[in-house]
């Protein structure tokens, strides 16, 4: 048997505690299932449930025809496997750090090259418009992939009460900073406060929203409540959550991983197959909940509805 010292063991060789505890679950999972079919009842504990935060129903939710007909990740999923660095790293311990996170009252102050900045309150940003489910993919740039029925309603409405002037060439989204309520934020895995930022033509998309719910429920702490952004051909990163600042500008933003690792994650974000993250490829991905691989599809499946957005645009050299 051949054994590898540490040090010439390639860091793409070593599987991540969050994809090793993934397929642990998967196994676990397929092991119950096996033996619930044979006993003929559900085995007790199969599924995954997080940390029980108080569960709120939206009402007035109307379905969108821009949804896709996937079959839905579980709840259990969506809501137990999470990217919030600013609770943790680890995908499975937001459900737990977030679980007291407060999200009333929240604001939004809405800044820079707009005819009506303010200080919005998040109900008055949500008043006026009517929730819409909106069953959308969502591609991670680790390779994996979940379908999720969120509720929320377009980015454009609301920008469009703003009044951005002439010179509003991109929205520069910021996350709340508050290292006594967002434990990954006391570590200096990025520069905090997290921040992101669209092109406006991006924003004013259709298929661009502000997510609120999902599964017809109020968004759990951990998915970024109470006010994120969901932009579906792109990779999830670019959909901050939390958010409690938009601000206007002519200069285009710099996002957070942007900053951190320019040569690694660029500006558009829009998900290419073709173009390879610089430690591993972007050619394949996995659907929680399944075990095999799919193909990645450009624009994350989106690209009858967003590739004129980048017509005549390098999509090596935007990436």
């Amino acid at each position: 048997m051949l054994i590898k010292k540490a040090t010439a063991i390639k860091s793409s060789e070593i599987t991540s505690k969050t994809l090793y505890l993934e397929r642990r679950r998967f196994l676990q999972t397929a092991a119950a299932g096996a033996l619930a079919l044979a006993v003929g009842g559900l085995a007790p504990g199969l599924s995954t449930p997080g940390l029980a935060q108080a569960r709120e129903k939206l009402e007035g939710v109307q379905k969108s025809p821009l949804s896709t007909e996937e079959p839905l990740t579980r709840y259990e999923d969506i809501t137990n496997y999470n990217n919030f660095y600013e609770f943790d790293t680890d995908k499975y311990s937001p459900a737990k750090s977030a679980k007291n996170f407060r999200t009333k009252p929240w604001s939004v102050v809405v800044e820079g090259e707009v005819n009506k900045p303010a200080v919005y309150q998040i109900e008055d940003l949500i008043k006026p418009h009517t929730l819409e489910e909106r069953i959308y993919r969502l591609r991670c740039v680790e390779g994996w992939s979940m379908v999720i029925p969120w509720v929320g309603f377009p980015l454009g409405d609301v920008i469009k009460r703003f009044e951005p002037t002439s010179k509003a060439k991109f929205v520069h989204f910021t996350t709340l900073l508050d290292p006594e309520q967002m434990p990954g934020q006391r570590r200096s895995v990025l520069k905090w406060p997290y921040v992101e930022g669209l092109r406006m033509d991006e924003a004013m998309h259709p298929l661009t929203i502000l997510a609120v719910g999902l599964y017809g429920e109020v968004l759990p702490n951990q998915n970024g409540a109470p006010l994120r952004l969901v932009v579906p051909w792109k990779y999830g990163f670019k959909s901050i959550k939390s958010i409690v600042k938009m601000r206007f500008v002519e200069q285009q933003p710099v996002g957070s991983w942007e900053l951190a690792a320019p040569h690694e994650y660029g500006f558009y974000s829009n998900v290419n197959p073709d173009v390879p993250h610089p430690r591993w490829s972007q050619a394949r991905e996995r659907r929680i909940g399944e075990f095999s691989k799919r193909k990645t599809v450009l624009f994350n499946g989106y690209a009858d509805q967003v590739a004129h957005l980048y017509t005549g645009m390098d999509l090596k050299k935007y990436f």
